[in-house]
């Protein structure tokens, strides 16, 4: 037997906020029969297809070291380099960017609480 990955949990001080701006980033939406409110401590965002959701806890201490764990992104309709500017528009921070000459590479990015998370290159340019 095996087992489903049901959400993907991040710690945080603010979970209203982060679930925001993870709902902008991938456009997931919180369910309608259960909507986020600021007050409460956990925010669930769920993904159109069915797919693991995002679920967003408070806990009491701030993020301290680098994510032993983190997200690699993949823009669906723009590239690389426009979903970066989309991203630090919506309040995510460079960490380190990885781009080569050649196009390829990745950018590291943080969101509002500091989770890292990695921008990759659209299908498109991979092709």
């Amino acid at each position: 037997m095996t087992s489903l990955v049901r959400h993907i949990t991040f710690d945080c001080l603010d979970p209203y906020r982060l679930a925001q701006f993870w709902s902008e980033v991938t456009g997931y939406q919180e369910d309608p029969d259960d909507p986020n409110l600021p007050d409460h401590i956990e925010h669930l965002i769920l993904p159109p297809d069915g797919g693991p959701g995002l679920l967003f806890v408070t806990v009491p201490d701030g993020k301290t070291v680098k994510n032993r764990l983190h997200l690699d992104l993949q823009p669906r309709d723009r590239t690389r380099d426009q979903e970066v500017e989309r991203l630090l528009g919506l309040g995510a921070t460079l960490v380190d960017d990885r781009r080569v000459p050649d196009g390829k590479g990745w950018v590291v990015l943080a969101d509002p609480e500091g989770n890292e998370f990695c921008v990759l290159r659209s299908a498109a340019e991979r092709a």
